[in-house]
């Protein structure tokens, strides 16, 4: 992580925006991402990063955003997780959910000028051939930048291009850029 990105701006960006409307707090973590809603933290929602990862923030921000209002009332939203380790099969499902969050992650990082890595989560299976999905990460992300994206993302998105102050600009159709402008490696 840079100096110039710190996991504090986000914690901060993010409670401004949300913690009063949505009653959504983004916290540091010290062990693996979880989203827990106010019923289980006892007075308000709670996105945990893991280990003040600035990367694992942007990510959590971003699957918060894909999440509906009965969703949020879950822990970690309801989804089904399959741990690290999974087959090829396993792993093509959990590509075809992380390409929303994904594509918003993506989105977030333009503007905040952090490099984006696909994650493929799967560090002891066989994720395989991982091209189609970097690929349809890209696509969709690039339909957000097109199109919009969701409310609250389109929110954090405008905030994080404001503090840091990149080429992004705010108002309604902000995200609404040319994706050539941008860096889709």
């Amino acid at each position: 992580m840079s100096e110039r990105h710190c996991y504090r701006d986000l914690i901060e960006i993010f409670n401004r925006l949300f913690l009063e409307s949505e009653q959504t707090r983004l916290v540091k973590g010290e062990d693996e991402p979880v989203y827990l809603p106010a019923s289980e933290t006892g007075n308000e929602h709670q996105i945990v990063f893991a280990h003040g990862f600035y990367a694992s923030a942007l990510h959590e921000v971003a699957h918060w955003c894909v999440a509906g209002k009965e969703r949020r009332m879950l822990v970690d939203y309801g989804y089904w997780y399959e741990p690290d380790g999974r087959t090829e099969e396993q792993q093509r499902l959990f590509e075809r959910v992380e390409i929303v969050p994904q594509a918003i992650e993506k989105c977030f990082c333009l503007a905040a000028g952090f490099r984006f890595r696909v994650s493929v989560d799967n560090l002891n299976g066989s994720p395989g051939n991982t091209c189609t999905f970097e690929k349809n990460v890209k696509h969709q992300a690039e339909i957000y930048l097109l199109e919009g994206l969701p409310s609250r993302a389109q929110s954090f998105f405008e905030a994080l291009a404001d503090f840091y102050r990149t080429d992004f600009g705010t108002g309604k159709n902000s995200v609404k850029i040319s994706p050539e402008s941008c860096a889709f490696a």
